[in-house]
């Protein structure tokens, strides 16, 4: 534990600042893109689980158990607009008191037409970011662990690029039978090190503070989960200022709409094994896109976990607008266990 805190002392110190802002505000916003299939069924932001899938980690690294080692989690994602967007993560099965984990994020938003001031053609170019995870996990009690995700960055933007370095970390207690989970996680902070061209002033991280909650009912297949996100700011509304025309909601501003904006609620039904069926719902998601006269199922989002031999595959789809769908794939398995 004293090295995890010599570690998260180091991050903190020399570039941590809390910054309380969300979309639009801040760089490096592909950070908050979900990748699992799981947690995208689930709302798209869970922190509270007791599961033993690697790719959970990602969002709180308290959740890496030394059941975990030699697994290996591969996750795609089919965003919006033909962007292309994936976590890779390994267990190496290392013998230390620290359990440790690394892993590889990254969005490719595919290869654009490169052209002159005057519109002259001059080729083509591509644009992708990329964040390494270094994770480190240590139990701390019988139901006690903590955690803390390293995250080098690098972001490329045809001939733009920038570095920047961020961390994550995360304390998460569960009860002795597992059906009851609380978390608290810290994602995101750090600093860019390098602008993406000279003397430009480095811009803010999506810092954001999350509390989770699950709960698995004693006498009945299902899980409830609940995490309140965002918690250093506390108006996530939005107000576009250039368009005067436009008429506000009052009751979008209400004390219980700026409450739901922080809260992403998922339940999952586990009727076997085998299999487990996937709801969730996302507030602050269906206010920011959803046309007001067709809302469709914007913020809605619903998967399934099947689980097939030695590998554990899961899918989720989310809606977040009536023409912009999202497919998610996670596959993953122990290593150990397929090679005797």
């Amino acid at each position: 534990m004293k090295n995890l805190v010599l570690i998260l002392l180091f991050v903190v110190y020399p570039f941590g600042r809390i910054f309380g802002q969300i979309g639009g505000e801040g760089i490096y916003r592909f950070l908050d893109i979900t990748n699992s299939a799981k947690v995208a069924a689930l709302g798209g932001d869970q922190v509270a689980f007791s599961d033993n899938e690697l790719d959970l980690t990602f969002y709180n690294p308290s959740l890496l158990t030394d059941s975990m080692r030699n697994q290996l989690s591969v996750n795609y994602v089919s965003y919006i607009a033909g962007i292309g967007a994936g976590y890779v993560s390994f267990a190496p099965n290392l013998k230390r008191s620290n359990t440790f984990a690394v892993g590889l994020h990254y969005v490719n938003y595919g290869k654009f037409n490169g052209a002159s001031e005057t519109g002259e053609l001059t080729g083509t170019f591509g644009a992708a970011e990329y964040a390494l995870n270094l994770i480190f996990s240590r139990t701390i009690s019988q139901h006690l662990r903590a955690g803390i995700n390293l995250k080098p960055i690098f972001s490329s933007f045809e001939s733009y690029k920038s570095f920047g370095i961020a961390a994550d970390a995360g304390i998460t207690w569960i009860s002795a039978d597992n059906f009851l989970i609380f978390s608290f996680v810290a994602r995101n902070f750090g600093s860019q090190i390098t602008t993406y061209y000279d003397n430009a002033v480095r811009e803010k991280l999506p810092w954001d503070i999350q509390l989770g909650f699950s709960k698995q009912l004693s006498h009945a297949p299902v899980r409830l989960l609940i995490t309140a996100n965002h918690l250093n700011k506390w108006d996530l509304s939005y107000t576009n200022s250039q368009n005067e025309g436009m008429q506000s909601d009052p009751q979008s501003n209400g004390l219980a709409s700026l409450l739901m904006r922080h809260l992403i609620f998922g339940i999952e039904f586990l009727p076997g094994s085998r299999v487990t069926l996937r709801f969730g719902y996302n507030y602050q998601r269906q206010k920011e896109l959803a046309i007001t006269e067709r809302p469709g199922l914007v913020g809605f989002s619903t998967g399934i976990g099947i689980k097939i031999a030695k590998f554990n595959f899961n899918y989720g789809i989310a809606s977040y607008h009536l023409s912009a769908t999202s497919h998610y794939f996670s596959l993953s398995a122990n290593l150990s266990q397929l090679v005797h």
